[in-house]
């Protein structure tokens, strides 16, 4: 039986050691782990060069050494820098010919002739999306999807793959967590306009049946680890609120607040990703997936912050229009 967690790449090569990459992918094979995520800019901004690969690297190297291993490899492409310290004003972007020579070189690190899944890693308003899906129609990928991309340039996006005949998106990859941001700021490591799931992306996500990847969801240890606090973008009246809630169902089931979190996000049928860098961590989220909340549990955690919304879809007489 796979898990619906996906390991996160993004450090690997660089702050986090082949040998060390290693045991988690091996630790992530062994109980049932499928996804494994990257980019063609991992980490560009902790290598010594400015440059990315690294994590591609490391990936390739791993499949190499471990033949006939069953795993499913998302990579992305679209942020790597032109020139070391040029991001975020010149990268790569999403032109037919950088999304083609992005490719290529991705293929060639993974040792790979094709990806389970390519992912767009932000929106590029130079470039017309439609070159960029018309680019992506072309390269051996089994799914593409779209990350911290607004809901409108990815309906635009998966018009114009259907009139090609080609695949649309078909997954979105954005941060969310339990706790919410304020409105207006961005946590920490979010560096992207509509990089936080929105109420608004998630809806649209359900509406045309796209699988949402949440990135960053457990704060990077804040739930569990007291020398890391939660960050002040989530101090608000509302996370007052939720982590009160997020703090019973904690202590009913016995396990630690960030294991709930990721629980919940799987009952919403959210992936989340685990970028850890130490076995236990991968242990600890990876036993989180057999973590069943209860339907009650489940509608307090979602209910702490939320009041009652007019539907979408009621019509009873009376109803202001």
């Amino acid at each position: 039986m796979t898990t619906p967690l996906v390991l996160g790449a993004m450090m690997f090569g660089t702050t986090v050691a082949e040998d060390t990459a290693f045991a988690l992918l091996d630790r992530f094979v062994e109980r049932g782990g499928e996804w494994i995520d990257t980019a063609d800019c991992y980490a560009f901004w902790a290598s010594e060069n400015g440059r990315g690969g690294y994590s591609e690297q490391v990936l390739g190297r791993w499949l190499a050494a471990r033949p006939g291993v069953r795993v499913r490899i998302a990579t992305k492409l679209g942020a790597e820098p032109l020139e070391p310290g040029s991001w975020p004003d010149r990268r790569a972007g999403l032109s037919a010919h950088a999304v083609q020579a992005a490719f290529a070189g991705s293929l060639d690190r993974l040792g790979l002739d094709r990806v389970d899944l390519l992912w767009l890693h932000q929106e590029d308003r130079s470039v017309p999306i439609e070159q960029t899906v018309e680019a992506l129609a072309t390269l051996p990928a089994d799914r593409v999807g779209v990350s911290n991309f607004p809901a409108w340039l990815t309906e635009r996006g998966r018009v114009h793959a259907r009139s090609l005949g080609a695949r649309p998106f078909d997954a979105m990859q954005l941060n969310c967590s339990y706790l919410r941001p304020r409105p207006g700021t961005l946590p920490p490591g979010v560096v992207h306009r509509f990089g936080v799931l929105s109420d608004e992306q998630s809806d649209y996500a359900a509406e045309h049946g796209m699988e949402v990847w949440a990135y960053t969801p457990l704060l990077s240890g804040a739930y569990d680890n007291p020398a890391k606090p939660i960050p002040d973008v989530y101090d608000h009246p509302g996370n007052t609120l939720r982590l009160a809630a997020l703090n019973a169902v904690s202590a009913e089931t016995g396990a630690t607040r960030g294991q709930v979190v990721l629980a919940w996000l799987v009952s919403r049928g959210v992936r989340p990703m685990l970028g850890g860098s130490k076995v236990h961590q991968l242990d600890a989220a990876l036993d989180a997936m057999d973590l069943k909340l209860t339907e009650e549990q489940i509608v307090r955690l979602d209910a702490a912050d939320h009041f009652e919304w007019a539907s979408p879809y009621a019509d009873a007489p009376g109803t202001p229009r």
